[in-house]
């Protein structure tokens, strides 16, 4: 069995996100599994060898033409989430992006069979993109095997001073899309009104000030008089967020809506307390392990941040939760997954 896996997405932006990362654990995990029966060969821009049992596209974009409408193999495809889909007046398409979508739909229809990642995506995808559930299979992403605590003090100290880093902070790492409830977030930090405790802010979009909401992020910090209170950190190499999340107090994720959530994962195997709301995948990604609070009351995810700052025995039980919970999630477990459903499929 000979598996082609497009792999464009890591010549791209998709690099440094979540389709990247994606992309790149899965197929280190299919290294660790492969044998003489089962292979994989990687390719890019639809470039499939004739020798390939079947193809898998480890990513849909809903209006751009990434899944192309004839095909020669047998195809699966991963599809994260349908975030767009759940909330089209924040993720607008215009006239050509929803030409696009009809497009992506229709090459939907003759693929084989869908990977995402979790029961609550699953539901999402048959109920916004019509696909046939017996045909889905949900399958878990893991946080990489660099997420870990870390015991060396020298390499935390040079990260902290690195970033200035302060004692007691807040943690939040990735997107500032409009399901990342990010200014959710910044204002129940400001309620608290703690001048000891800082909100760090992890991730690309936060220093791109030409993104629409990395501008809105900037004025609403501003107008709350919080530019001492919030650090901004743009892109860090993976061994320097290991080193973050082991030096924050909570690690914070209020969105509105998931398909996955992997920072939840990355900061429990680095042993720090989580807070997530109880909507979409989260509960599924966090199963006790977690803080949970309203993404839409400001108040609630106050509630959540203060109860794990003043109570440090709380912080302690989440964290050994954390890391129990965590080891439910391997990017090894992640590929035999998905070997099972290429199995399935070439059957």
């Amino acid at each position: 069995m000979k598996i082609a896996i497009d792999v464009s997405p890591l010549k791209t932006g998709h690099k440094f996100r979540g389709i990247g990362v994606y992309t790149e654990n899965l197929i280190k995990g299919l290294e660790k599994i492969k044998n003489k029966d089962f292979d994989f060969i990687l390719v890019e821009d639809k470039k499939i060898p004739f020798n390939a049992d079947l193809v898998h596209y480890p990513y849909f974009d809903f209006f751009f033409l990434t899944l192309p409408i004839k095909k020669g193999k047998p195809t699966i495809v991963t599809i994260h989430d349908t975030i767009p889909l759940v909330f089209p007046e924040h993720y607008p398409a215009g006239y050509k992006g929803n030409l696009k979508l009809f497009a992506q739909k229709l090459s939907l229809k003759n693929v084989k069979a869908v990977i995402t990642d979790s029961e609550n995506s699953k539901k999402d995808i048959f109920n916004y993109l019509n696909y046939p559930k017996e045909k889905i299979y949900v399958v878990p992403l893991a946080p990489g095997e660099e997420f870990k605590k870390i015991n060396d003090k020298n390499l935390l100290a040079k990260t902290k001073k690195k970033y200035d880093l302060p004692d007691n902070f807040v943690l939040y790492v990735g997107d500032v899309n409009y399901n990342k409830n990010i200014p959710g977030l910044i204002k129940a930090f400001a309620s608290i009104k703690d001048q000891n405790l800082k909100l760090v802010l992890v991730g690309k979009a936060f220093v791109n000030k030409e993104v629409k909401e990395t501008q809105e992020i900037l004025q609403l910090v501003k107008s709350l008089g919080l530019e001492k209170n919030i650090i901004f950190l743009g892109w860090v190499s993976s061994e320097e967020l290991v080193a973050i999340y082991n030096q924050a107090t909570i690690y914070c994720q209020p969105s509105f809506y998931e398909g996955f959530g992997l920072p939840l994962l990355e900061a429990m195997a680095c042993s720090c307390p989580v807070i997530a709301s109880d909507n979409s995948s989260l509960g599924e990604v966090c199963g006790s392990a977690a803080i949970m609070v309203k993404a839409d009351t400001i108040y609630s995810i106050a509630e959540g941040i203060k109860l794990l700052i003043n109570n440090k025995a709380k912080r302690e039980e989440l964290s050994k939760k954390g890391l129990e919970w965590v080891e439910n999630f391997s990017w090894e477990k992640t590929a035999q997954k998905t070997h099972e459903v290429y199995k399935k499929v070439i059957k």
